[in-house]
């Protein structure tokens, strides 16, 4: 009998929509400095729609995915769902999250989450099969959920807060999915995917990570200069986050480069990510 609540999880990428609501969530306490119902509707309108487009994106590379070892146990590839039923589950899912937005809170919310879709399965997922430089319009994903959660509580799009929020956001996912392919690049290259790793040595992409992750701690450090925030805490926060990221990241400057340095650098620079929303969001809700 098939275990539902795996597959629906699994092809869902639960941890990746969860990270996609938690930064919707972000982009709300930022806006409103509460978190009320409307902040719940979008948040879950969000999570829903992004486990739609992770569905939707599994519907559209299974075939990728079965050459993979990352991805051949998920639920197409490894033939527990048809790709038929993989788009029905995806469409309802994308179609809930788009009506919860709308209804709970307005069209101009729906339409951002309905432009990632766009962005991630109609562009960025064909484009990297084309070329390796597909990170540099795919990081545009990242940026849009705390966008999102900023539209839903009525604010504009153009105001200085949400602007550098999502641009360090945007930022944030260049060494991040850098170091995934440092991690993975075999598997990529197994499923026909184009790679930075045949372009540059291991060591060679290794420092250029080390220089985005630089870039990113210190835009961090520019966020209160355009208004969120202007307490000791946050100050605090961002400053030892900042240096913290920069040190615990050295290793990618070794002249030997090996995969527990790769995986160790992914599992710090998402902590990092986790830290920084942390201490934005108590920013906001203690201390305005």
């Amino acid at each position: 009998m098939k275990n539902w609540t795996k597959i629906l999880l699994e092809l869902s990428k639960i941890r990746i929509s969860t990270l996609v609501a938690m930064s919707t969530f972000v982009g709300y306490i930022m806006a409103t400095g509460r978190f009320d119902l409307a902040g719940i509707v979008a948040v879950l309108g969000t999570f829903i729609l992004s486990a739609g487009s992770a569905g939707l994106n599994q519907v559209q590379e299974w075939k990728l995915d079965k050459k993979m070892h990352r991805t051949c146990d998920r639920p197409i590839p490894a033939g527990l769902i048809s790709p038929r039923m993989g788009l029905v589950i995806s469409t309802v899912q994308m179609l809930l999250g788009c009506l919860i937005l709308w209804i709970g809170n307005n069209p101009a919310t729906m339409a951002l989450g309905l432009f990632n879709i766009f962005w991630y399965n109609g562009i960025y997922t064909p484009l990297k099969r084309v070329t390796a430089y597909a990170v540099f319009p795919g990081a545009l994903i990242g940026a849009i959920p705390p966008a999102i959660g900023w539209v839903a509580a009525g604010r504009s799009l153009f105001e200085p807060q949400i602007i550098i929020v999502a641009f360090f956001f945007f930022i944030w996912q260049i060494p991040h999915f850098w170091l995934l392919l440092l991690n993975l690049a075999r598997d990529y290259e197994r499923a026909g995917f184009p790679t930075l790793a045949s372009i540059f040595s291991d060591k060679q992409l290794a420092r250029l990570t080390y220089v985005w992750t630089i870039a990113t701690a210190l835009i961090s450090l520019m966020l209160p200069l355009y208004g969120i925030g202007n307490s000791f805490f946050i100050y605090a926060c961002l400053t030892f986050t900042t240096f913290w990221l920069i040190w615990v990241s050295r290793g990618l400057l070794r002249f030997t480069i090996s995969e527990t340095i790769f995986k160790t650098a992914f599992m710090n620079i998402n902590i990092y990510m986790l830290l920084v929303m942390t201490s934005v969001s108590l920013q906001v809700l203690i201390w305005g």
